[in-house]
């Protein structure tokens, strides 16, 4: 089996306030996979591809995200950075285990760990909003990890995974595939209770992600419950609901996500986010509890059996407390996006 499936945007996004800019950006990914019996198993091989890199190292304006770094200097504070071009580079290979389980060993340069929830893009309460949540170094940051190993056992409806990984996130060179040891390491706990039901819970031992804190290491943990089912006779309904906790440098740190889609029929789809995010960056030497949702439509006009074209738009509100709102003004943002869709 072969499959390929994309997705790309065009975006204008405008955040404004004291911190706020406009930027016009492309964003996207387009992923391949393979699969085939091989021996008693499955073989199967993903390459995820992203324009990411194009924005340029300070990626677009999204107010209250921060996460990398643009120069090697500097924290990227109030911007969302660009993922690297190699998304994923993996494979994976499987064996049946009686009648109903299954062992499996996953390597990825880059890869994704056993950790959170599926990385937003992925999500389909989440997929249809060309911007990242700010809770994403939180839950998710992990999907592009450059060197990881997980080994999982699979019985019925549950999932057992452990990994090692590489804990330093990319770095500002989008462009190249890195290396590093495998010094980290993470568990994740899955189980679909229902058709309808996904729940999770991880656990990650993190060293030295961030490149300007060399010494610092990050404990993580996630819970997250996802939640999907038909609507309609042509439609979906998609929610996620997410909890994580980052313990680094005697800090403790929480981010809370809530997203929602519902996609009434083949054109037309209303998705909407709320997070909070204890921000340990936005004003060095001080932790502030802020606020954002995100509420946005998108339109698809079918041009084959695998292509669709949309035209959307999304508004954000965010919740900033004194004396931090000082340093803002008068927030607020959107974007008006124009999407490509394939597969």
């Amino acid at each position: 089996m072969v499959m390929v499936h994309g997705e790309f945007n065009l975006v204008a996004s405008e955040q404004t306030g004291l911190r706020g800019d406009s930027r016009s950006f492309a964003a996207g990914m387009i992923m391949g996979m393979a699969q085939r019996d091989l021996g008693p198993g499955k073989l199967q091989l993903r390459a995820m591809l992203s324009p990411d890199p194009f924005m340029g190292p300070e990626g677009y304006p999204l107010l209250l995200a921060t996460g990398e770094t643009a120069d090697g200097i500097d924290h990227l504070v109030d911007r969302q950075h660009p993922h690297d071009l190699f998304m994923e580079l993996s494979a994976s290979y499987s064996l049946p285990v009686g009648d109903k389980g299954s062992l499996f060993v996953y390597g990825g340069l880059p890869g994704e760990p056993a950790f959170g929830p599926p990385a937003f893009m992925h999500r389909t309460a989440a997929m249809d909003s060309p911007e990242a949540p700010i809770s994403h170094h939180w839950l998710d940051s992990t999907h592009i990890t450059y060197g990881v190993v997980t080994l999982g056992f699979v019985q019925d409806r549950w999932k057992v995974e452990a990994s090692t990984l590489r804990g330093r996130e990319p770095d500002q060179q989008r462009w190249d595939i890195e290396t590093g040891d495998l010094d980290s390491r993470s568990v994740r706990l899955s189980v679909n209770p229902t058709d309808n039901w996904s729940l999770q819970a991880s656990w990650a031992d993190i060293k030295s992600p961030e490149a300007l804190e060399p010494l610092v290491d990050e404990e993580r943990v996630s819970v997250s419950a996802l939640y999907g089912r038909a609507f309609g006779s042509s439609g979906f309904a998609s929610a996620t609901g997410a909890w994580a906790r980052k313990e680094k440098d005697g800090e403790t740190l929480d981010a809370w996500l809530l997203e929602g889609a519902l996609q009434f029929n083949d054109a037309w789809t209303v998705f909407t986010r709320a997070e909070q995010v204890d921000q340990a960056e936005l004003a060095p030497g001080n932790i502030y509890t802020v606020r954002k949702v995100s509420l946005g439509m998108i339109h698809d006009w079918r041009l084959s059996n695998d292509i669709k074209l949309g035209v959307g738009a999304l508004i954000n509100g965010f919740d900033i407390p004194s004396p931090l709102s000082a340093s803002y003004g008068d927030t607020g943002g959107g974007m008006a996006f124009v999407r490509l869709k394939i597969g």
